[in-house]
Protein backbone atom coordinates (compact mmCIF):
# COMPACT_ATOMS: atom_id res chain seq x y z
CA UNK A 1 0.00 0.00 0.00
CA UNK A 2 1.24 3.48 -0.82
CA UNK A 3 1.20 6.37 1.63
CA UNK A 4 -0.94 9.32 0.66
CA UNK A 5 1.48 11.93 1.91
CA UNK A 6 4.99 12.33 0.51
CA UNK A 7 7.87 11.61 2.87
CA UNK A 8 9.35 14.51 4.79
CA UNK A 9 12.00 16.23 2.70
CA UNK A 10 12.69 19.01 5.21
CA UNK A 11 16.06 17.56 6.33
CA UNK A 12 17.34 17.50 2.74
CA UNK A 13 16.07 21.04 2.19
CA UNK A 14 17.71 22.28 5.40
CA UNK A 15 21.06 20.71 4.49
CA UNK A 16 20.89 22.25 1.03
CA UNK A 17 19.94 25.68 2.38
CA UNK A 18 22.65 25.58 5.08
CA UNK A 19 25.38 24.54 2.65
CA UNK A 20 24.51 27.30 0.18
CA UNK A 21 24.07 29.98 2.85
CA UNK A 22 27.42 29.05 4.40
CA UNK A 23 29.00 29.38 0.94
CA UNK A 24 27.39 32.86 0.59
CA UNK A 25 25.15 31.98 -2.34
CA UNK A 26 22.52 34.59 -3.28
CA UNK A 27 19.09 34.07 -1.73
CA UNK A 28 17.44 33.83 -5.16
CA UNK A 29 19.64 30.88 -6.16
CA UNK A 30 19.06 29.19 -2.80
CA UNK A 31 15.31 29.41 -3.39
CA UNK A 32 15.69 28.08 -6.94
CA UNK A 33 17.71 25.13 -5.64
CA UNK A 34 15.13 24.39 -2.93
CA UNK A 35 12.26 24.43 -5.41
CA UNK A 36 14.12 22.23 -7.91
CA UNK A 37 14.97 19.77 -5.11
CA UNK A 38 11.32 19.66 -4.04
CA UNK A 39 10.18 18.87 -7.58
CA UNK A 40 12.69 16.04 -8.02
CA UNK A 41 11.99 14.64 -4.56
CA UNK A 42 8.23 14.55 -4.99
CA UNK A 43 8.60 13.08 -8.50
CA UNK A 44 10.84 10.31 -7.12
CA UNK A 45 8.22 9.51 -4.50
CA UNK A 46 5.16 9.85 -6.73
CA UNK A 47 6.41 8.39 -10.02
CA UNK A 48 9.53 6.46 -8.97
CA UNK A 49 7.86 4.48 -6.21
CA UNK A 50 10.47 5.31 -3.59
CA UNK A 51 9.03 5.71 -0.09
CA UNK A 52 12.06 7.83 0.88
CA UNK A 53 14.12 9.03 -2.12
CA UNK A 54 17.88 9.36 -1.64
CA UNK A 55 19.27 12.89 -1.97
CA UNK A 56 22.93 13.77 -2.54
CA UNK A 57 24.06 17.41 -2.43
CA UNK A 58 27.56 18.27 -3.70
CA UNK A 59 28.92 21.79 -3.62
CA UNK A 60 32.08 21.88 -5.72
CA UNK A 61 34.99 24.32 -5.17
CA UNK A 62 34.17 26.01 -8.49
CA UNK A 63 30.82 27.07 -6.89
CA UNK A 64 28.80 24.56 -8.88
CA UNK A 65 26.01 22.82 -7.00
CA UNK A 66 24.89 19.34 -8.03
CA UNK A 67 21.81 17.82 -6.43
CA UNK A 68 20.88 14.21 -7.22
CA UNK A 69 17.69 12.37 -6.26
CA UNK A 70 17.59 8.58 -6.67
CA UNK A 71 14.55 6.33 -6.92
CA UNK A 72 13.88 2.68 -7.67
CA UNK A 73 12.11 3.03 -11.02
CA UNK A 74 14.06 2.40 -14.24
CA UNK A 75 11.61 4.59 -16.18
CA UNK A 76 13.35 7.78 -17.27
CA UNK A 77 11.27 10.93 -16.79
CA UNK A 78 10.14 12.98 -19.74
CA UNK A 79 8.70 16.47 -19.54
CA UNK A 80 5.01 16.35 -20.38
CA UNK A 81 3.08 18.72 -22.56
CA UNK A 82 0.11 20.18 -20.69
CA UNK A 83 -2.70 21.14 -23.03
CA UNK A 84 -4.83 22.39 -20.15
CA UNK A 85 -3.29 25.44 -18.40
CA UNK A 86 -5.29 24.54 -15.27
CA UNK A 87 -3.88 21.01 -15.01
CA UNK A 88 -2.64 20.35 -11.46
CA UNK A 89 0.47 18.42 -12.43
CA UNK A 90 2.87 17.86 -15.31
CA UNK A 91 5.04 20.97 -15.10
CA UNK A 92 7.69 19.84 -12.60
CA UNK A 93 10.48 18.97 -15.03
CA UNK A 94 9.82 22.15 -17.02
CA UNK A 95 10.18 24.06 -13.78
CA UNK A 96 13.45 22.29 -12.92
CA UNK A 97 14.78 23.04 -16.40
CA UNK A 98 13.92 26.73 -16.08
CA UNK A 99 15.38 27.11 -12.56
CA UNK A 100 18.70 25.34 -13.12
CA UNK A 101 21.64 25.49 -15.51
CA UNK A 102 21.62 21.78 -16.34
CA UNK A 103 19.52 18.77 -15.48
CA UNK A 104 19.44 15.16 -16.56
CA UNK A 105 18.93 11.52 -15.69
CA UNK A 106 21.34 8.63 -15.24
CA UNK A 107 20.28 4.98 -14.91
CA UNK A 108 21.69 3.22 -11.85
CA UNK A 109 23.75 0.09 -12.34
CA UNK A 110 21.55 -2.09 -10.13
CA UNK A 111 18.17 -0.62 -11.08
CA UNK A 112 16.43 2.66 -10.70
CA UNK A 113 17.71 6.04 -11.75
CA UNK A 114 19.20 9.28 -10.53
CA UNK A 115 17.70 12.59 -11.63
CA UNK A 116 20.01 15.53 -11.07
CA UNK A 117 20.39 19.26 -11.59
CA UNK A 118 23.27 21.72 -11.46
CA UNK A 119 23.38 25.39 -10.54
CA UNK A 120 26.34 27.72 -10.79
CA UNK A 121 26.71 30.59 -8.33
CA UNK A 122 28.74 32.69 -10.77
CA UNK A 123 26.47 32.23 -13.82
Amino acid sequence: MRAFNPPDWSAAREELRDALATASWPDALIHDAELALCELYVNAWRHGGSPAPTVVVVLNPDRTLRVSVADDSPTLPEPRTCADPYELSGRGLHLVRSLTHRFGTDPRKHGGKVVWFELEAAA
